[in-house]
């Protein structure tokens, strides 16, 4: 299986038949990492709606706002399916915190990506093990690091491809359909919250900022926690 192959497979297709081809060339090993955002809510619509067989899962970082927690529940509750839930490992953030402190991540961008590492990273892989393909709701005008990555990509770091449905929907489109299929979302994104991460990381961004502007809001860098990486 080639990257070519996929994207002559996939690129015109729209969003629901693009997911159900994708499952059908991989059976079983296909996931989709939800963050609980806006894209991704929209994503697993559409998996649950039409009982695409993708495996939906997300990661609990121990830090993340009480209402991405309660998302969760009212996800559950619409769609009548479990969002498969991975977590740290609870000796590696008992360490950091020894030797960072709680809040360590705000001292240096180098303990903000060793903490990431800790919460997202690790279990991301736990989550993907086995996997051919990951999904991710990534959109290209969300960041600029984010405008060069494509529909399909190699991922080198967890070893598969990875699939972004949504590179080239506009964030009106993400919205606009949330509300035409009455999708539950993070009540945060009505309050400038754009892209929600944990807790203490995250603010609201103000007009004009990027929508990852508010995401480690106290360093200068490409606002990345080490999940994506411009795999071409």
């Amino acid at each position: 299986m080639t990257k070519k192959y996929l994207v002559n497979q996939l690129s015109d297709l729209a969003l629901a038949d693009g997911l159900a081809r994708v499952a059908a060339i991989f059976p079983g090993k296909v996931a989709f990492s939800s963050s609980m955002g806006q894209e991704d809510q929209l994503i697993a619509d559409v998996i649950y709606r039409k009982k695409i067989p993708i495996r939906v899962f997300t990661l609990d970082t121990g830090r993340l706002f009480n209402e991405t927690y309660e998302l969760i529940e009212r996800t559950h509750a619409r769609y009548k399916q479990k969002v498969e839930v991975f977590f740290p490992d609870a000796s590696d953030v008992e360490d950091y915190i020894v030797n960072k402190g709680v809040n360590g991540f705000y001292e240096s961008v180098e303990n903000r990506k060793t903490c990431c590492n800790i919460r997202k990273v690790k279990p991301l892989a736990r989550a993907l093990k086995n996997m051919q393909v990951w999904i991710t709701g990534l959109r290209s005008d969300q960041s600029a690091n984010r405008k060069e990555m494509e529909l399909i990509e190699v991922d080198e770091q967890f070893h598969l491809f990875k699939y972004n449905p949504l590179i080239h929907w506009s964030y009106q489109q993400i919205v606009d359909y949330l509300h035409e299929w009455n999708v539950p979302y993070n009540p945060l994104h009505d309050n400038g919250f754009i892209s929600i991460g944990c807790q203490p990381c995250t603010r609201a961004i103000s007009n004009g900022e990027d929508h990852r502007a508010g995401r480690w809001w106290w360093e200068v860098s490409k606002k990345e926690c080490g999940l994506h990486n411009s795999n071409n």
